[in-house]
Order: C-alpha cells, then sequence, then structure tokens
C-alpha cells in the first residue's frame, strides 16, 4: 500500500469562526429532543440528501422558519457537535474519482469520530440504483480513529458492505486520503421523518495544507425522501439552489496537486481558501459516551 498522507488539525479561525455556533444559528428556538427521539423517526439510513451553501444569516433564517415543526439534537444541554472524519482510498484516488465523474457505482469508507463524545464509527456509504445514499455504519472503540487495522472487525465490516454492492474494493486497498472537521447542529422533524443539518467550520486536511470554507457561510443537507421536504422549500424561498458537493471530494480537488479539473473544484474556489499550517490536533478528553444524528 502507498504511504498515507500526512493529516493535521484545522488552523485557528476568526472571531466570527469561533463564536458558539449555536447562537449565530439561533439554535436555541427549537424544542429540543433526544437521540433516541430522532433516530426512531428519523434514522434515514437509505434516503435523498440535497445540499445546498448558504450565508450564515440565511441558515438563521431557515432554523427559525422550522422551528415550529422541527426539534434540535440536544445531547446533554449541548446542540452542536464537533465532527472529524477521516476518509480512506485507492492510491489512485478511485472513489474519488468516482464521484467526480459521476458513476452510478460510487461509494465512500470513513471513520467518524464524534469528538466530544469519545465515540466512534466506521461508515460505507453507497449509491443504490435509484441514486439514493445508503449507508452502513459499525460502532468501534474511539482509539481506531484513522485506521482500518488488519484483522479488525472494521476491515470485515467495511470488506462485506463493499461486497454486497458490488464494488470491487477492499479494505487492503486503502489507506486514509484525507481528514474533514466540522461543527455540526441537527434539526428532525419527527412526524414527517426528515432530517436538516448544519455544518460550519468546515475544513479538509491533508499534507499540511488545509482547505476551509469561507467564513460566514454554511453547508446545510437535508435528508429525506424522493420528494422535496420542508426544509427545501424554505431554502428556495431564501434563494439558495443545491449544489452537488461532497466535502471529502471538495477537499482533495483543492489539496492534491495534478487532479483533473472539475465542476466541483470551480465551485470550491468560489467558497472556500486553501491554507499552508501544520499544527498538533487537540487532544478530546473522555466524556459520557452519546453518538449524535
Amino acid at each position: 500500500m502507498s504511504a498515507a498522507p500526512t493529516l493535521r488539525a484545522d488552523p485557528d479561525g476568526t472571531a466570527e469562526d469561533r463564536a458558539p455556533l449555536a447562537g449565530l444559528l439561533g439554535l436555541d428556538a427549537p424544542r429540543a429532543a433526544s437521540l433516541a427521539e430522532i433516530d426512531a423517526a428519523a434514522a434515514l439510513q437509505h434516503r435523498v440528501d440535497r445540499k445546498y451553501l448558504v450565508p450564515t444569516a440565511s441558515a438563521a433564517r431557515l432554523v427559525a422558519a422550522l422551528a415550529p415543526t422541527h426539534r434540535v439534537l440536544d445531547i446533554r444541554g449541548r446542540r452542536t457537535t464537533d465532527y472529524r472524519s477521516t476518509y480512506f482510498d485507492t492510491g489512485h484516488l478511485a472513489a474519488w474519482r468516482a464521484h467526480v465523474q459521476g458513476r452510478r457505482r460510487r461509494w465512500k469508507v470513513r471513520t467518524r469520530l464524534y469528538s466530544e463524545d469519545r465515540l466512534c464509527r466506521v461508515e460505507v456509504k453507497t449509491k443504490d440504483g435509484r441514486g439514493a445514499t445508503v449507508k452502513r455504519a459499525l460502532t468501534v472503540d474511539p482509539d481506531a480513529y484513522g485506521r482500518l487495522d488488519a484483522g479488525s472487525e472494521a476491515v470485515a465490516f467495511v470488506d462485506r458492505v463493499l461486497a454486497d454492492r458490488g464494488i470491487g474494493i477492499t479494505a487492503a486497498d486503502l489507506t486514509p486520503a484525507g481528514e474533514v472537521r466540522y461543527v455540526r447542529a441537527a434539526l428532525a422533524d419527527l412526524e414527517a421523518g426528515s432530517r436538516v443539518t448544519l455544518d460550519a467550520r468546515l475544513t479538509c486536511h491533508r499534507d499540511g495544507r488545509t482547505a476551509a470554507l469561507d467564513p460566514g457561510y454554511v453547508l446545510i443537507e437535508t435528508k429525506g425522501g424522493p420528494r422535496p421536504a420542508a426544509a427545501d422549500r424554505h431554502l428556495l424561498r431564501l434563494g439558495a439552489r443545491p449544489v452537488s458537493v461532497s466535502k471529502y471530494v471538495i477537499g482533495l480537488s483543492l489539496l492534491v496537486p495534478g487532479l483533473p479539473d472539475n465542476d466541483v473544484r470551480r465551485l470550491a474556489r468560489t467558497r472556500f481558501h486553501t491554507i499552508r499550517r501544520a499544527a498538533a490536533p487537540p487532544v478530546v478528553a473522555p466524556l459520557e459516551r452519546n453518538t449524535p444524528a
């Protein structure tokens, strides 16, 4: 296997970057919901995702509009969660290329750490024949974050899911290719079974370089059925339009020299910037375990 790229922590942000996201988005307005309540109504492992890049002010207006019908995920009084996701790919970036080329059998493999809760999952995302996202996940020890150790349960899980989906890749073909970090808030319509996530402070790291979403913007994802949900309709009224964007794909498009030009890179250049800075990742103290949506 080829050597894994060096993954680095994100750089210090501006004062606006460091301001509590809950206050910027008005997350105190919706009623709270527990993880169990949201999972029971809107787990949506098989779903249609729609993504929007919007100014923070528009995201706050969306939260206010959804507050009467949606609940916000609240974990011990915390309404946002720090996410870290290490993505795995082949030496020739087969997963990246499959997405950029729009192949029907697209896939992603990642380990995801919910930082405050010290809970880690291995996740495999694929597309079904109708273009919907299918996600499978396995909870693993948080110390295994960023790794797929030979002989581990995680490796067996990845191999099984990819084989079941007819994808001729195994965990042995994969190495860490990039790390994505962001702060997320999650809303859910418990009656309709749909979810909305709002991601800010988004950065992607590889080989000591960082691609960062411009301050003042939020990546919103609606997750539901084939028909647009209430959040999609509100976003359209706010002037937002869906964009085809993947955090991993957009990050590598900016950070890996020599990749072919593509629509993702052109979008990235309008809302992302690159930074070269290396820093030691902060230590996350163990806390009570709880997995956000």
